[in-house]
């Protein structure tokens, strides 16, 4: 789970990733025989028994960075991503946070960009709304009409939602599969984990290759796992080796915005 990527060195909710740590973090993954791969991606290939070895990659909020700094590192290791978009924020910034910094969001020329790049489009509402908080009217717009918009801009209707803030609530899991989505993306959803409420293990430029090592061994013993497709044998959470890299080891896992 990654949000914006820049040298912005003022973030307070851990949102942001250098260009520099995410090259180090994807050639990580391919130095150990992983691929990043959209979400839309990495479900379609579980479900046919073929995802051994896949890595899902999303990009919360939406940011202008996403094309400037993100895309052409992707590309260079080989990798797709899912970016949720907020169509109703268009070109605009990421007012919810509060203690900011300020950041442009994708206009919709910027999201055309990144479809035509070979990115997947999903919708993370349409202004960043915490739908466990919503009425039931918002909660409507934020799911089906923030897929009607995206649909639009992109010429395809969004497989993937993902819940703004990572909360999900009963009501909200039945109000995305009723808006059509495929999938839905949150953060620790526990007991309701299930293909529209994943679990993702937020990144941040803290993660050098010990962290990534870490987060990598124990999310699978800190999170409810996804149940199997039917037919298919549960993953079994292996991990991998660490190597060498600079820096300390921290603590937490941060949050999602």
């Amino acid at each position: 789970m990654y949000h914006s990527v820049s040298g912005c060195t003022d973030d307070p909710y851990r949102i942001t990733v250098s260009p520099y740590r995410l090259d180090r973090q994807l050639r990580w993954l391919r130095d150990r025989g992983l691929s990043g791969v959209s979400v839309g991606e990495l479900m379609r290939a579980r479900a046919a028994g073929r995802d051994a070895g896949l890595v899902g990659l999303t990009f919360d909020d939406g940011y202008a960075d996403f094309v400037d700094s993100a895309l052409p590192l992707l590309h260079r290791h080989g990798c797709t991503a899912t970016v949720f978009v907020l169509p109703g924020r268009l070109g605009g910034i990421n007012a919810w946070d509060e203690l900011g910094p300020r950041k442009p969001l994708l206009d919709a020329e910027g999201i055309r960009t990144a479809a035509a790049e070979g990115m997947e489009i999903g919708s993370h509402g349409l202004m960043h709304t915490d739908l466990t908080k919503a009425d039931d009217a918002t909660v409507e717009q934020e799911t089906k009409q923030s897929r009607a918009l995206v649909a639009e801009i992109t010429g395809t209707a969004p497989e993937g939602f993902c819940y703004p803030y990572g909360t999900v609530d009963p009501r909200a899991v039945e109000a995305v599969r009723d808006a059509g989505y495929g999938y839905a993306c949150a953060i620790d959803p526990g007991a309701l984990t299930c293909m529209h409420a994943l679990p993702r293990v937020h990144i941040d430029s803290a993660d050098n290759s010990v962290r990534l090592f870490l987060k990598r061994t124990l999310n699978p013993l800190r999170r409810k796992p996804l149940p199997p497709e039917q037919g298919q044998p549960e993953d079994t959470g292996a991990a991998a080796g660490e190597d060498e890299d600079e820096g300390a080891v921290g603590s937490g896992t941060g949050g999602a915005r």
